[in-house]
Formats: C-alpha cells, sequence, structure tokens
C-alpha cells in the first residue's frame, strides 16, 4: 500500500512570546506574562502562576514517545513507571517550520495537523476574564500564522484556537481567520464561559452564527484535550482541583476527569441540536481517546427513547455523520469502526509528546487487522474529507 498519510495531531512547543508578541498592551498584566526568578522561567496567566506547563521553557523536554508503554498498559516487569520518562535538549523541528517538513518527510508524513501545547491551558486559567480570553488567543493566532502558517507549503497545517466566550467577538475572529487562510479551527471541550462566572452549553443558540459561519465556509472543528475544567469537579472529592498537563497528576483526578470533558461536549452539540440546525458542521474529537463514544451513544439513545422530541434523528446516525475521531492505539480500533465506521476514524500519533509514539507511522502498527482500503482511509483519507479539500 503506497500511502502518505496525514497525521491528524502532531504539536510544537511554543515560545515563551507565544501569547505576547501580538497582545495588545492594555491586557499586558491580564493575559499570559513569562517571568523568571534566576534560572527558573514561569508562567502567569492572569496574574496568577499557572502549572499546566510545569516548564514553560520547553528546554529539556520530554523525548517523543517514551511513555507510550505506560499508557498502552506494557511496562516490562520490574520496571517503575517514573523511570520511563526521558527528557532532551529542545528540537530546532519543535519550533521551525522548515525543519519539521524535513522531519516529516523522513517521518513518510504528506501532512500533519499542529495544535498548541500551552496554549490548551490558557481559556481555563482566564475563564473569570472573557475580555483577557479573547485578546490573548487572538494575539496567538497571529503568533501561529507568523511562525508556522495556517497551510504551510499545504503540508503543516497549524490549528488557530477560538474561544466562544464573547460570541460576537469569536464571530469576528471566524471572519478574520477564514480571510487569512485557516483551514481548522481548535474549540476547547468545554463549557463556555460566561459571565459573571457562569457558563453556557456549547449547543446554546447563541452560538448559532459561530457555527453557520464555520459551516458555510467549510470549516471543520476540532476539540483537542486539555484544560477543560474538570478537574473542579474532582476537587469536590478533595482530589486536586487543577490540571498538570506534563506534571504529576493526582491519580483519584485521573479516574474522575477521564474523557469526560469530550463525551459532554459532544452531547452538548447534540442535545443542543446544533446539527440539526448546522447539517454541514464537522467536528474532530482529537487526543480525547475513543471508549467514551460509545457510552455517550447509549446514554443518547437511551434519552432519545425518553424524549424523542429532543432529537431528530437516531444519536448514532448524528455521530457518523458529523463526528471524526482519533482513537489511542491501547483501544479497540475495530469496536470503533464497528461503531461509528471506517470513514470517521483518524490517524493521530500524538507526536512529539512523550505520551504519544516515538515515530508518527508506529500507529500503523495497529492497522494489521484492516484491508488496505481501511488503513488508507485511516491514515490519509478520512482527515481529507474532515478538512472538505484536497492538498496540494
Amino acid at each position: 500500500m503506497n500511502v502518505r498519510p496525514i497525521d491528524a495531531d502532531n504539536h510544537y512547543y511554543e515560545p515563551l512570546d507565544a501569547f505576547t508578541r501580538y497582545l495588545d498592551k492594555a491586557f499586558k498584566h491580564r493575559g499570559v506574562r513569562p517571568v523568571q526568578e534566576g534560572k527558573r522561567v514561569e508562567i502567569l496567566i492572569g496574574g496568577k502562576v499557572n502549572r499546566f506547563i510545569p516548564n514553560p521553557t520547553f528546554n529539556p523536554i520530554i523525548v517523543p514517545g517514551c511513555l507510550d508503554a505506560l499508557f498502552r498498559g506494557q511496562i516490562p516487569e520490574g520496571v517503575n513507571p517514573r523511570e520511563l520518562m526521558k527528557v532532551e535538549p529542545l528540537r530546532e523541528e519543535y519550533r521551525d517550520r522548515d525543519k519539521r517538513l524535513a522531519v516529516m518527510d523522513e517521518q513518510g508524513l504528506q501532512a500533519a495537523l499542529l495544535f498548541p501545547t500551552l496554549g490548551c491551558g490558557v481559556e481555563e486559567a482566564l475563564r473569570h476574564d472573557i475580555p483577557a480570553t479573547m485578546a490573548s488567543i487572538s494575539a496567538f493566532n497571529r503568533w501561529l500564522e507568523e511562525d508556522w502558517g495556517f497551510s504551510y507549503e499545504d503540508r503543516i497545517i497549524a490549528v488557530p484556537m477560538l474561544s466562544l466566550a464573547d460570541p460576537e467577538g469569536a464571530v469576528a475572529e471566524v471572519n478574520s481567520l477564514i480571510e487569512r487562510g485557516a483551514r481548522i479551527v481548535h474549540v476547547r471541550p468545554a463549557p463556555v464561559p460566561g459571565p459573571n462566572g457562569t457558563g453556557r452549553s456549547l449547543g446554546d443558540e447563541v452560538h448559532d452564527p459561530i457555527w453557520a459561519r464555520l459551516a458555510e465556509a467549510s470549516i471543520p472543528v476540532a476539540f483537542h484535550l486539555g484544560d477543560s475544567g474538570y478537574n473542579s469537579f474532582a476537587g469536590a472529592w478533595g482530589a486536586s482541583a487543577t490540571m498538570q498537563g506534563f506534571g504529576d497528576m493526582d491519580i483519584l483526578s485521573r479516574v474522575l476527569v477521564s474523557d469526560r470533558a469530550i463525551h459532554d461536549t459532544v452531547a452538548s452539540l447534540i442535545v443542543g441540536g446544533v446539527f440539526e440546525r448546522h447539517p454541514a458542521l464537522r467536528i474532530a474529537s482529537i487526543e480525547n481517546g475513543s471508549d467514551w463514544v460509545r457510552l455517550l451513544v447509549k446514554r443518547l439513545r437511551k434519552q432519545a427513547n425518553q424524549t424523542p422530541w429532543g432529537f431528530h434523528e437516531d444519536p448514532l446516525e448524528t455521530v457518523r455523520k458529523h463526528v471524526w475521531v482519533t482513537p489511542y492505539l491501547e483501544e479497540d480500533l475495530p469496536a470503533l469502526v464497528d461503531l461509528i465506521g471506517v470513514d470517521h476514524v483518524l490517524f493521530g500519533s500524538d507526536w512529539p509528546h512523550g505520551e504519544g509514539v516515538a515515530r508518527p507511522l508506529d500507529f500503523a502498527e495497529e492497522l494489521s487487522g484492516f484491508d488496505d482500503a481501511q488503513r488508507g482511509r485511516i491514515l490519509r483519507d478520512n482527515c481529507l474529507e474532515l478538512l472538505g479539500r484536497p492538498l496540494g
């Protein structure tokens, strides 16, 4: 099989000025601000030290795929899981797009969708300051466009972020991103922050102008794993109430939070009737695994039996039409294909994060049970259909 895959889950490591280079000076002390004390650099967000990324310089950085065995549950006998963590100096390809293209050639990738690392924790930290949220994300997108490009050489598809906290501001940002060539946008899988500490469902009709514009422009929405604020629920159980993306996490928090955020995110869209009102809208769950899909479908179907007036079709059909999923490698991929169809399963390596794979195409080893046509869809064609247009 001669397929040049498209990786739907790649990452960069942001420089310290990613959120400040283009930030309106009025928000200097309200947004994301790196500070240095001696040799240590910390990130202040909203004036508070933020631990989502323990070392925001990313130097040294975790070795790609060094925790793969941990997440697959394949730790060699007698090995302490903590001994699997390895670090190395920051590589140039994590911040340089031309160097990254050269590495992608070595890895055998045609293209990759690039998502934030630090950026996945910012909206939660700013949830009580909506103007600072919107200004910070808009500034970040300007940095992203400058350093990576939204479609560099039609191979690096850098995914800009979008907050719905200010719906009018979100529409303006969407229009700007479309004009600047964005191919896909990233929305946090979480309740939308509202005024005075309130929250809204993603399915709230106040967001319809955003979904409508994205659907009209054939721009899909990616929901990537990040800080969705769900550790506050763990805090109610006496566990850690804050998330550290690359640090130690309270064990109980891991169990309680797990994949709830993406489960609830997709539920909010379906129950809120978003896909009924915007039938051309496409979404993708990135780095959230896939075990949640079956449970969500079971719950939605039960609810549809009890309140059929709240659903315009079988919820499973809605998922099959509108939702693409990147599974974790330790999960049951054939079962996922049976549930949602092979056309909506994406290849995502999480490279170069430590919990991903050492080489992106290590993912292909998990597809031995699929025929060539199915493998081609998962490794490449499905991502093209999600994007809604060919790559050059």
